[in-house]
C-alpha cells in the first residue's frame, strides 16, 4: 500500500519534516556521487562508516577482521544509531521513505511542536536500530535508512488520529486512489511487517530490516504521549470560508 495524502490539515507549515527530507536527499546525492569501486573513499566505505553495525553497537570497540566493521569503528559505537537514518540504499528506498515521512510526519510535527519533533524522530529511529541489532548482535552488515524512525511516526499517528482517512493506492492491484481509516491502514502496515519478518527468516526478505520497522512503530506509539506532556491540545485548523453558489 502506498499512501498519497491524509485528510488531516495542519495549522502551520511542516518545516522540520521538509528539512529532514532535504537532508536525507542531500546525503543520498553525496553518497551517490562517490565512486562505486570499493575504495576507502567510495560509496561502500561511506555506508560502512556511517551505517549502523550491530556487532559494533552490542560489543563495542574491538580489533575486527571485517573491513566494514573496522571502518564503522572510526565512529563512536552509538553514532550509527543517528547517522544511519540519513543513508539510503537506492533512489526507490529514499523516495518511498520520504513519501511516508511527508504524508504522516507533517501532522506529528504539528502536534509535537518544533522543539520536540526531531528528538522524537531520532529516538524512534535509534530504538528501531537497537531492536534490529539485538535480534542479530553478531551482524557486520550496515543497517541504513529512515524506515525505523518513520515507523515511529506512523505509530504516533495511529495513537493520535486513528480515524483520519488516508488516500491510498495498492499497486499493482488497485490503481485508483481510495480512502482508508488510519487505524486500518496502519494496522495493515504493522501486521505485514510480521509477515515479511517471517519471509526474511526463510531468506526471502530481500535484506530489509523488518524488525527495525516493528521496533520503531512500537517506540513511536509508546513515546508519543510522554513527549506530549505539558503541551496543550491545539485548536482545530480553521475551516475554509464557504462561498455561496448560485
Amino acid at each position: 500500500m502506498i499512501p498519497l495524502k491524509d485528510v488531516n490539515p495542519t495549522r502551520r507549515p511542516a518545516y522540520l519534516t521538509i528539512a529532514l527530507i532535504v537532508i536525507a536527499t542531500l546525503v543520498f546525492a553525496y553518497q551517490s556521487a562517490k565512486p562505486d569501486d570499493g575504495s576507502l573513499g567510495g560509496r561502500q566505505a561511506f555506508i560502512c562508516e556511517y551505517g549502523l553495525i550491530a556487532e559494533h553497537v552490542i560489543d563495542g570497540p574491538q580489533r575486527p577482521d571485517d573491513a566494514c566493521l573496522a571502518l564503522n569503528q572510526r565512529q563512536d559505537r552509538w553514532t550509527g544509531l543517528v547517522t544511519s537514518q540519513f543513508l539510503h540504499a537506492d533512489a526507490l528506498h529514499l523516495i518511498f521513505n520520504m513519501l511516508f515521512l511527508w504524508v504522516f510526519g507533517n501532522n506529528v510535527e504539528d502536534r509535537l511542536g518544533r522543539l520536540r519533533f526531531v528528538p522524537f524522530f531520532l529516538l524512534c529511529g535509534a530504538a528501531a536500530g537497537l531492536a534490529q541489532s539485538a535480534s542479530d548482535p553478531g551482524s557486520t552488515i550496515p543497517l541504513i535508512g529512515a524506515s525505523g524512525a518513520i515507523s515511529g511516526v506512523l505509530g504516533a499517528y495511529l495513537v493520535l488520529w486513528p480515524r483520519v482517512r488516508i488516500w491510498t493506492v495498492v499497486l499493482p492491484l488497485v490503481f485508483l486512489p481510495f480512502k482508508l481509516p488510519a487505524w486500518i491502514w496502519l494496522g495493515i502496515y504493522f501486521a505485514t511487517q510480521f509477515l515479511y519478518l517471517g519471509d526474511a527468516a526463510t531468506s526471502n526478505g530481500g535484506g530489509v530490516a523488518y524488525l527495525a520497522h516493528i521496533g520503531g512503530f512500537v517506540a513511536g506509539a509508546v513515546l508519543i504521549r510522554p513527549f506530549l506532556l505539558g503541551r496543550e491540545e491545539p485548536p482545530p485548523p480553521a475551516a475554509p470560508l464557504s462561498v455561496p453558489r448560485w
